[in-house]
């Protein structure tokens, strides 16, 4: 099996845990496997840099302050594996074999990066290549970086072109948690998640992948997570499933749009689950919630929207806070979702811009990590379909 094994700046914060990490890699090439090795800079090594550099500096030079945490990170841990009679070979920008390029504004260049990535395929036989995370350099030869999070973007992009069998991302923590085991009681495991599933909590402040890494993923390689004390490259974790979709899609029947009016409801504990919880109770599925400081929206089918009314209508009557109820019917909505919608700014603007030049009304626009949701007037729906396929066939 090929396998790429990132390591993150906890599991090389320390001498004993460089010495873990090497005998976990030594263990897995003894087995018959073929391994390349991504890591981190040790500990808070990159943040401690970038904090010193107090004064003005420019990006060149700072793109090579910073890169010292993760040389020495590669030194160390080639020499660790030396000492188990591993082969090994530090990679750093520079380096002939180095695989990573990016283009003068820090994009990778995925031909160069994939055809440096083959010819270092050609050599995993012969050594284990210890490889510096978050650095890349331009064709020029100048050290650039990948951003935050940029080891795991390393490790699953060369994962992905190296034509691995798995990436295993080796972290302090046991994979994906059902919760922050820190704050909450009886957070356990979770054995697999999708890559839709993880990259939303990514960008809501889970620290585990790297929402930019996870784009690279296809569907056959396999990801997972395990913390550093497991000590098995190949076993146990979290398994990452799927790959990110570009899917455009328009709801097939109408909704309706249901408003709930009152007094500064988002600062009222519990309504939203009071209101929500009326209509489950009533059989009526949600399709999606907009809230605002004095109202509330509730997207359900449009024929059900008259039992709809009638049940948040009680709810109003019973609240004093709660000033009225309105429905609008024959809405539409259109979805776009894909795992690269993060990484365009201005992507709602791109979307948006477009469709308020047809001259067509937008009731609502909701959008999550991976989604941008439109609701229109049920009439306006095949322009703003084919608006949107347009945008996104470009």
């Amino acid at each position: 099996m090929r396998v790429v094994a990132k390591f993150g700046g906890t599991s090389l914060g320390s001498g004993e845990r460089i010495e873990r990490a090497a005998a976990s890699i030594a263990a897995a090439v003894d087995a018959g496997h073929e391994v390349a090795v991504v890591a981190s800079a040790m500990g808070d090594t990159t943040d401690e840099l970038l904090d010193d550099i107090t004064f003005e500096a420019e990006s060149a030079d700072r793109a090579e302050i910073v890169s010292m945490g993760e040389r020495t990170s590669v030194r160390m841990l080639k020499a660790a594996l030396a000492s188990r009679g591993v082969n090994a070979v530090f990679l750093e920008p520079g380096h002939p074999d180095w695989p990573v390029v990016t283009n003068s504004r820090g994009e990778v260049n995925i031909e160069e990066t994939q055809k440096r990535a083959k010819s270092l395929a050609e050599e995993l036989d012969d050594a284990v290549p210890v490889i510096t995370g978050f650095l890349a350099e331009d064709l020029e030869g100048n050290v650039t970086t990948l951003g935050r999070g940029g080891s795991d973007t390393t490790a699953v992009m060369l994962g992905r072109y190296l034509d691995a069998d798995e990436v295993v991302i080796v972290t302090d923590v046991e994979g994906i948690m059902t919760g922050d085991p820190r704050v909450v009681e009886g957070a356990r495991n979770v054995g697999e998640i999708t890559v839709d599933e993880l990259r939303n909590l990514s960008f809501r402040g889970a620290e585990v992948v790297a929402p930019s890494a996870l784009s690279y993923k296809d569907e056959d390689l396999e990801v997972r997570v395990v913390h550093y004390q497991h000590g098995d490259l190949l076993s146990g974790g979290t398994r990452i499933e799927g790959r990110f979709e570009n899917i455009i899609d328009m709801r097939e029947q109408p909704l309706a749009c249901l408003t709930v009016a009152g007094r500064a409801m988002r600062n009222k504990p519990g309504i939203m689950s009071r209101l929500s919880t009326a209509l489950s109770e009533a059989d009526i599925n949600v399709d999606a919630v907009a809230s605002g400081m004095d109202s509330m929206t509730f997207y359900v089918n449009a024929e059900l929207a008259e039992e709809a009314e009638n049940v948040l209508h009680r709810e109003v009557i019973e609240d004093d806070t709660l000033s009225s109820v309105t429905v609008s019917d024959d809405v539409a909505v259109i979805r776009v979702l894909g795992g690269e919608l993060p990484n365009q700014p201005g992507v709602i603007q791109r979307i948006v811009d477009p469709i308020a030049d047809a001259r067509i009304n937008l009731h609502d626009v909701i959008t999550s990590a991976t989604s941008v949701a439109l609701f229109v007037d049920w009439n306006d729906r095949d322009d703003v379909l084919d608006i949107i396929q347009e945008l996104f066939a470009e």
